[in-house]
């Protein structure tokens, strides 16, 4: 099955107590667009940051999370989760996220994405939610979704065909780094292998085997 888009997100501006910004701004809460949108290199286009220390950035301008796991969510929390509720620009049909290997690229709409690194659950995601054990639960279920990066700039929109176009042949999954660095730290030497990951990664990696 070919995988796809099933939606373009973009964050509007959310004052709460629990936003992560220093203003009490966030831009986790995004929705649903029904025209193509723009990527650039340092994000999506018409889509507010609010911490900007911890969120986007080349290595992050893009963060993908799959529909099937937001169903699961669905079920464990009893509520719908719409598109968009992870604070997720993409939301993708039928495309493996959590095995999507590090520095493998999607061509996407005209564009073309590469993976870099799992999300890190905050508070501000729980505050979002409503969930004040979020953080530890979705640790434990282990679904984070993928930052990308923009490696060629370009339109993206709902119902555009996700394409992997390369795949590295070190096999390191965002599943992989996200285990390692949480609950299974014995998967840290895999990380080394991944030469597209972050070096911040990388080098937290080195650190923690004595490297």
């Amino acid at each position: 099955m070919t995988g796809r888009v099933a939606a373009v997100n973009l964050g509007r501006v959310t004052e709460a107590e629990w936003a992560g910004d220093a203003s009490g701004r966030s831009g986790i809460d995004k929705r649903p667009v029904d025209a193509p949108v723009a990527f650039r290199v340092d994000g999506v286009v018409g889509d507010f940051i609010g911490e900007r220390a911890h969120h986007g950035g080349e290595d992050q301008a893009v963060y993908a999370y799959a529909e099937e796991d937001a169903a699961w969510w669905t079920t464990e929390l009893g509520r719908d989760i719409r598109p968009g509720g992870f604070g997720e620009n993409l939301t993708t049909y039928a495309v493996d996220v959590t095995g999507a290997v590090i520095g493998e690229q999607w061509q996407v709409g005209s564009a073309l994405l590469q993976v870099t690194k799992p999300r890190t659950p905050c508070t501000t995601f729980a505050g979002f939610w409503g969930v004040p054990d979020l953080i530890k639960r979705f640790t434990v279920r282990a679904l984070p979704g993928a930052y990308l990066r923009v490696l060629r700039e370009g339109e993206v929109g709902p119902g555009d065909p996700v394409e992997v176009v390369d795949r590295p042949a070190h096999g390191v999954t965002i599943g992989e780094v996200f285990r390692a660095t949480s609950l299974e730290p014995e998967l840290l030497p895999r990380l080394l292998d991944a030469e597209d990951l972050p070096e911040s990664i990388r080098e937290k990696a080195r650190r923690r085997l004595g490297r």
